[in-house]
């Protein structure tokens, strides 16, 4: 009897103690457990509960998840070792020491044992041909495919990834917002020298940390052709969630070159297409007449959000794509890059609330928000729920309102999401003339605004301001109080100025109460809003500070710090050692998303020691920031705005660490920056030739960021109506670019006018056959009229006012021109194409005449 008690007691106690305990951990922090239901300390989620498998004698093979795996189709993925396994190395590597000083990463101590791969990818870029909207274009691809593979990794390999250059021009690649040794970053004449022509680079470097990254090409405009694809970095214990990677892209089916050229002259053309020229036709029809006449009182051209007119967006190369397998219940993390060359997207959500838990790669304190705006370069990880057995809609709109682009999650009825409303631009102008000094600066608001919590543009939102498109009416005695529609700011709680006593004078507002939305349930994710899960100080060491002011010109499209581009600027020295804080003010009238390469940054937003990391800071216009970084690295590392035709333009800075020792990859340093500044001082060719029934008058110029040489003609249709010309060369002088000194020379002939003749000046002005020297200054005077005043060689003065391209409606411009000399113009132009226009006008030298003009 006693065998028995005890046998029944022993087999009691095996089974209580071979039992499955039940565990608690957090979704987005596996290394968080408990026995018992609660929340993570870290982020403040729930914990699920997760039971403990008895070890099986063996696994069933899994099954292929398309949703899960992230592997890349048609890539081969091979092991350094050449081992047909595992791919596996014998030891587990914990988080490196260059990770260590990284801004606020610390080093920890490996939660999971972890064997590290060396995980190799082959990429073969080369040109192709795509079909985006009906048209097939030349493109440029990895692997055959827009957007590039996705390329997977877990914290603590080793990736090895050669690029194959098939193409028969230059190209690179850069690995957004990845820890690495600077050989490796991928910025031509920088960092590397560019990949050659049909030759092979390979990038190597070890995986030390995790999150949602991508790669694109940084050399000319080819991330705009479609080179550009997701990088994920796994987390040794990555949650069990279904996990799907999101590549938000624009599309052009003009040539990105085309694309910048255009830019830089000035063209209409894109506001036409996306309806936003705001003419002066327009401006009365709206109620706006005023505000368009102090608009351009102020010097300013339309209001606009965006560049670039584009002809599709794109989710994972598609307008739209579906995503079916997920039932009522569950939840799904989006992993989404903004690969756009210039697009801001709006991302909602039309199964309910979107949860934040991600951005830049790095883990926030989940916060739960209606909609957020994703700015070009970013990452954000987000949850959403599917509510019931629907489809519902996760929608990407671009920030101009012109276009979309959608993901489809779940099946069944389709619940799509809200369409947002058409911009109200003449309310954003009003708004914008507020703003604006006479001298181009932007002016006081009397409050300092700071992440993203005062976006002016609010007021354009139908959303939150009413459907109504137009000026918001008032009753006769009834004030149009601003404050109700602009949320006042609370005082920022991290008292900066303790630790820098330069940041006295910065008053830094944050909380999310500064939404500045109408609706007070609407709720729209802003950086103070922000807060990592973990401390992210930095080590102790010397603090640096310094200030940036983001400075740009719209008409010439000319953007740069300081009012200097890469090409004028020194390297900006640091020590590894030190903290680096950088002040940054935005005094243009367009956002910047500032991207630093090989670090990441605290945003400094009121989270005390909790400040988010982020490699991108989105500043919008009279925004001032704060983020500081630890400099931890070597060689030099690219500063610089990320919509791409910005860069290009030369917004940007180089930080250049002292003491590093020459980078192998860059032979020939000299030669390497000529090269890097030959981007920003491009010269850009344009011109206008009217053909009318009087003969044929224009213009061509060939211009870069601060040069111009540029020459004016007329031609009579007959002989005896003569013909001149005018050729300048000069420099732009000033951070608006409103002077241009410049010397030419003068052509002037006339047979009808054999005798001389007196200008308003009584000078003696001979047009029968004039060939002189000049030498003037040309000024931007209000109205945008551009006032001339030259001396010729002969001892003559003239002086004259123009004022081109005045916008009487979204086709129909108009030109007027008088000087000293008796001569005046005036016309009229009807844009049918963007190179194809109907014209007329009246010339005093040659009488009236009509045709079309050709604009390049």
């Amino acid at each position: 009897m006693k065998r028995i008690l005890l046998y029944v007691f022993f087999l009691g106690f095996y089974t209580i103690a071979s039992g499955q305990p039940q565990v608690y951990v957090c979704p987005m922090h596996p290394e968080v457990m408990s026995n018992k239901p609660g929340k993570c300390p870290k982020c403040g989620m729930e914990l699920v509960e997760k039971r403990v498998k008895s070890p099986a004698k063996s696994a069933p093979a899994q099954k292929h998840d398309p949703v899960k795996s992230a592997a890349p189709v048609g890539i081969k993925i091979k092991s350094a070792s050449k081992t047909k396994a595992d791919h596996t190395t014998p030891a587990p590597v914990l988080n490196e020491e260059r990770n260590a000083e990284k801004a606020g990463h610390k080093v920890k101590t490996a939660e999971v044992t972890y064997s590290p791969k060396m995980v190799r990818y082959d990429l073969y870029v080369n040109d192709t041909t795509v079909n985006f909207t009906g048209k097939k274009k030349k493109a440029v691809a990895i692997n055959g495919s827009i957007p590039a593979p996705t390329l997977t990794f877990t914290e603590g390999d080793t990736a090895e990834i050669y690029v194959h250059n098939k193409m028969d021009v230059e190209t690179s690649v850069h690995w957004h917002g990845v820890f690495l040794p600077n050989r490796f970053d991928g910025v031509p004449n920088l960092t590397q020298m560019p990949i050659k022509p049909h030759s092979t680079y390979v990038y190597k470097f070890p995986v030390i940390q995790n999150g949602t990254y991508w790669y694109h090409s940084h050399t000319k405009l080819q991330e705009q052709s479609g080179m550009y694809g997701a990088l994920i970095f796994n987390k040794k214990n990555e949650p069990k969630i279904p996990t799907i990677p999101i590549v938000l892209s624009d599309w052009t089916d003009m040539n990105p070159r085309e694309v910048d050229r255009s830019l830089h002259n000035a063209t209409d053309w894109f506001a036409i297409k996306k309806g936003t020229s705001q003419s002066y036709a327009e401006a009365i029809q709206k109620g706006y007449f005023k505000t368009k006449l102090n608009n351009e009182w102020k010097r300013m051209s339309a209001m606009d959000v965006s560049d670039v007119y584009y002809d599709k967006f794109l989710a994972n190369g598609k307008p739209s794509i579906k995503y079916s397998r997920f039932k009522a219940g569950d939840k799904v993390r989006l992993r989404i890059i903004n690969g756009g060359a210039s697009t801001y997207f709006w991302l909602t959500y039309s199964g309910g609330k979107i949860t934040v838990v991600g951005n830049d790669g790095n883990d926030v304190v989940p916060v739960d928000v209606d909609r957020l705006l994703i700015a070009v370069s970013e990452t954000y990880d987000v949850i959403i729920t599917i509510p019931q057995d629907m489809s519902y809609e996760f929608l990407a709109t671009a920030e101009d309102r012109t276009k979309s682009t959608s993901i489809w999650l779940g099946e069944g009825m389709k619940m799509p999401a809200k369409p947002l409303g058409k911009l109200k631009y003449f309310e954003g102008m009003e708004m914008m003339n507020g703003m604006m000094k006479m001298n181009g600066d932007m002016a006081s608001t009397g409050m300092e605004m700071s992440n993203q919590q005062m976006d002016m543009n609010t007021v354009m939102y139908p959303e939150t301001t009413g459907e109504q498109y137009g000026r918001l009416k008032s009753k006769p005695d009834e004030i149009v109080d601003l404050d109700s529609i602009v949320a006042k700011p609370e005082p920022i709680k991290e008292d900066i100025t303790k630790a820098d006593p330069q940041m006295k004078g910065h008053d830094m507002h944050t909380k999310s109460s500064m939404n500045m939305e109408m609706s007070e349930d609407l709720v729209t994710l802003n950086y103070a809003m922000l807060k990592s899960p973990e401390k992210s100080t930095l080590r102790p060491g010397p603090l640096r500070t310094l200030n940036f002011e983001l400075t740009g010109n719209m008409n010439r499209y000319v953007w740069t710090i300081d009012n200097k581009t890469v090409s004028e600027s020194d390297k900006i020295l640091i020590k590894k050692g030190e903290n680096i804080r950088i002040i940054i003010y935005n005094n243009s009238m367009m956002r910047h998303p500032m991207h630093l390469h090989g670090h990441d940054f605290r945003v400094l937003n009121g989270q005390g020691e909790y400040a988010p990391l982020k490699n991108v800071l989105d500043i919008m216009p009279m925004e001032r920031d704060t983020i500081e970084f630890a400099a931890t690295e070597s060689g030099d590392w690219f500063f610089h705005c990320h919509i791409l035709y910005h860069m290009m333009s030369g917004m940007g800075r180089v930080f250049s660490y002292v003491g590093s020792a020459p980078n192998p990859d860059i032979p020939n340093p000299k030669l390497a920056q000529r090269k890097l500044f030959a981007d920003d001082r491009m010269p850009h060719f344009m011109a206008n030739a009217g053909f009318e029934s009087n003969g044929s008058d224009g213009e061509a110029m060939l211009c870069n960021t601060r040069y111009r040489l540029s020459t004016e003609w007329r031609i009579g249709l007959k002989s005896e109506d003569g013909n001149e010309s005018e050729t300048y060369f000069g420099r732009y002088l000033g951070k608006m670019q409103w002077i241009f000194p410049f010397i030419g020379f003068d052509y002037h002939y006339n047979p009808r006018r054999n005798i001389s003749e007196k200008n308003l000046f009584g000078q003696t002005s001979n047009q029968s056959n004039r060939k002189a020297l000049v030498a003037g200054i040309q000024y931007v005077l209000p109205m945008l009229v551009n006032a001339e005043a030259r001396l010729d060689s002969k001892g003559k003065f003239r002086f004259q006012l123009v004022r081109k391209d005045i916008p009487v409606t979204a086709r129909l411009s108009a030109t007027i021109m008088g000087n000293t000399d008796k001569e005046y113009m005036g016309g009229l132009r009807y844009t049918v194409t963007k190179y194809f226009s109907l014209s007329t006008h009246y010339d005093s030298d040659i009488g009236y005449g009509a045709g079309v003009t050709l604009t390049y």
